[in-house]
């Protein structure tokens, strides 16, 4: 993954990172492109950080998403499911994988630590464009949810592509994510023509070999009203 940013407020600390790839791509026409994102939450003295709520991630509107034809996934299909299970459902509509890592805090007893596999399947949410990610963990705590993000639009600004969830409580709140990495990316066969879900140019002006850009900008909401916000910059070339 390529250097992150890093964003502090009293003892909060939020972890953003991510690239786009391939680098080299077009200048006025789309190419299918691959996004790894990451993002972290700590604290600086090691004490439980506030419940995360709600995270919202833009992206650059160079890039767009693209589902005309590629098959969706639902929540139910996916909800108490492994990741093996939920592969054999929904196979057709994966559209990324990643890891996670999760804290679940019992009362009276050290934290225990959590890691396990993401899988992200293209959706619709009250029939827009959306993503489910299937969070599965099993060694040592068995920790399994669904989490929604609703993709939308924006008509202006340097972000065009927004994709938004709400954090539900884990474990009754005695569980809590610390960091996730997600690649998305997928290639598709749709009315003959070979289809990407993520698809960019490289936006450097006329005679310009490249360009440096707002990859993507991420907002953390937590439930003690703390909310923190950090962009990524990033450089592609002309091919």
């Amino acid at each position: 993954m390529a250097q992150g940013e890093l964003i502090q407020r009293g003892n909060l600390r939020v972890a953003f990172n991510g690239r786009l790839f391939p680098r080299a791509l077009p200048r006025t026409h789309l190419a299918p492109v691959t996004v790894q994102l990451g993002g972290s939450v700590a604290t600086t003295d090691g004490s439980r950080p506030p419940r995360l709520q709600k995270i919202s991630v833009e992206m650059n509107r160079a890039g767009r998403i693209f589902v005309a034809g590629l098959p969706v996934c639902t929540a139910g299909e996916l909800q108490q499911t492994t990741t093996a299970a939920a592969l054999a459902l929904c196979r057709d509509a994966l559209v990324g994988h990643g890891t996670f890592n999760a804290n679940v805090d019992f009362p009276n007893a050290p934290l225990i630590p959590t890691r396990g596999k993401v899988l992200a399947f293209n959706a619709r949410i009250h029939g827009g464009p959306a993503m489910l990610l299937h969070i599965y963990g099993s060694t040592p705590v068995r920790l399994t949810f669904v989490l929604p993000f609703g993709i939308s639009r924006r008509s202006d600004g340097e972000f065009g592509t927004v994709f938004s969830t709400q954090f539900p409580k884990l474990a009754s709140n005695l569980g809590y994510v610390t960091d996730i990495e997600l690649t998305l990316g997928r290639k598709y066969g749709y009315r003959g023509r070979q289809r990407s879900f993520l698809s960019a140019s490289c936006a450097a002006p006329a005679g310009f070999p490249g360009a440096t850009f707002q990859l993507a900008k991420a907002t953390f909401t937590f439930a003690e009203g703390q909310r923190l916000s950090t962009g990524l910059t990033r450089d592609c070339r002309v091919r």
